[in-house]
């Protein structure tokens, strides 16, 4: 069989990264490049866009080193068992795409994974080799996501972090039971242990000496991952408590969430079909309840639930919750106005800040930008309260969309 050019390598690795969905470049800093003599920047067939925080579109280079592996996982198109057609870049074959992709506009930046060959270390290595080229003999000033082999030795993630801005580790599914079923080589406790590696020494580096200097720079982006929703039979409640707990114990900054996809040749024992796409993004919704308003799993979907498709997290948790309503924006703290359905967390700012010199009235929530449409229903104003319409027997069919509305979302 003839030798595979880089093209069609590129082909087949970029596709096979497609399933990571652990792909954002949010909270890197900007560097400078002395002399003016840096490629890329964090700031201002295998591309993949992630928004910064301040919503700037950015765009990746998302490939794989190598789709070989020695692993089994049963929902891994990789797998190796799995029927598909192989390809291997070498480290400089992945140097040489970023730079020419880079110098063509095409990206600002570089999300590499890859399946486990020979060993953890021997791939861990290959990948911190792209990195620290990039860095050390390009001077390369991009963004680097590396995805780390979490049984590869301590050292080499130590080193990844020195060139990444962004490491993840992905412990795939949302509970343990569901990892030792479903990718019995894995040890989820292993993977815990290689995420508090990189938050302590994440720490280790933040702090500053007596001098005021800091030690030097570590995955600034800080560490994510990812979870498959829908390949076992994890609840959502499941799911967003490993979530809850991952984001306080190992400070991650994001937790991303793929539904899963049936593979070609898959194991008997996977499910035929894919969960509903409104899943994954109820559960994203979910997960920002957590993150910035001050919900707990718990509250969100309780022990054993399941998210409602119909209507958002927030919103069908104040229907479960109709006797904390109506609030009144004029007297509420932050925490109450915050779990107003309609009220995002800039709402909430501008209403504190807002009634501090003036009494709010309806317009005015309508003029800084609450979605009067949902909220009015639980707040009431000087001229305004919901009356027994918070109370109605079909108030949650009033926020809800048609079925075939429904689908289109």
């Amino acid at each position: 069989m003839a030798a595979k050019t880089l093209q069609e390598k590129l082909a087949i690795l970029a596709d096979a990264a497609k399933y990571d969905a652990s792909c954002a470049s949010s909270g890197t800093a900007k560097r400078t490049s002395l002399g003016g003599n840096g490629l890329g920047s964090t700031e201002g067939s295998g591309i993949c866009h992630a928004y910064a925080p301040d919503g700037r579109c950015i765009s990746l280079l998302k490939i794989l080193l190598t789709n070989f592996c020695v692993y089994d996982c049963a929902y891994c198109v990789n797998r190796v068992s799995s029927n598909v057609e192989r390809a291997r870049f070498t480290p400089e074959d992945v140097v040489f795409l970023t730079i020419e992709f880079y110098r063509r506009n095409y990206i600002e930046g570089l999300f590499l994974s890859s399946g486990i060959i020979r060993s953890p270390d021997y791939t861990m290595e290959q990948l911190v080799r792209v990195a620290r080229t990039l860095r050390t003999e390009h001077n390369f000033r991009g963004y680097i996501h590396l995805k780390t082999i979490p049984d590869a030795a301590p050292e080499l993630i130590e080193e990844a972090g020195l060139y990444a801005d962004r490491l993840s580790i992905n412990i795939e599914l949302p509970t343990d039971a569901g990892v030792k079923a479903y990718a019995p080589e894995k040890d989820p406790d292993r993977i815990r242990r290689a995420m508090g590696d990189v938050r302590l020494k994440t720490a280790e580096f933040g702090e500053r000496s007596h001098t005021g200097r800091r030690k030097g720079r570590f995955a600034p982006a800080g560490q994510s991952t990812q979870l498959i929703v829908g390949a076992d039979d994890a609840s959502d409640a499941d799911v967003l408590r490993n979530s809850e707990r991952l984001y306080s114990a190992y400070k991650l900054k994001r937790v991303y969430y793929s539904a899963f996809s049936p593979i070609p040749d898959a194991s008997a024992t996977l499910p035929l079909a894919r969960p509903p796409l409104m899943r994954e993004h109820r559960l994203y919704q979910a997960d920002w309840l957590i993150r910035f308003y001050g919900f707990d799993a718990g509250e969100v979907a309780s022990n054993g639930a399941m998210l409602d498709l119909a209507v958002d997290p927030k919103l069908a948790w104040a229907l479960r919750n109709r006797h904390l309503f109506p609030v009144d924006p004029n007297r509420a703290d932050r925490e109450a106005l915050l779990r107003v359905p309609g009220f995002g967390t800039r709402t909430v700012g501008r209403v504190l800040k807002t009634r501090r010199t003036k009494t709010l009235r309806y317009e005015d929530l309508v003029r800084i930008g609450a979605n009067m449409k949902t909220a009015r229903s639980f707040v009431t104003l000087p001229g305004w309260s919901p009356g027994a319409a918070l109370e109605a027997a079909d108030l949650r069919a009033r926020f809800t969309p048609a079925p075939e509305q429904l689908q289109l979302i």
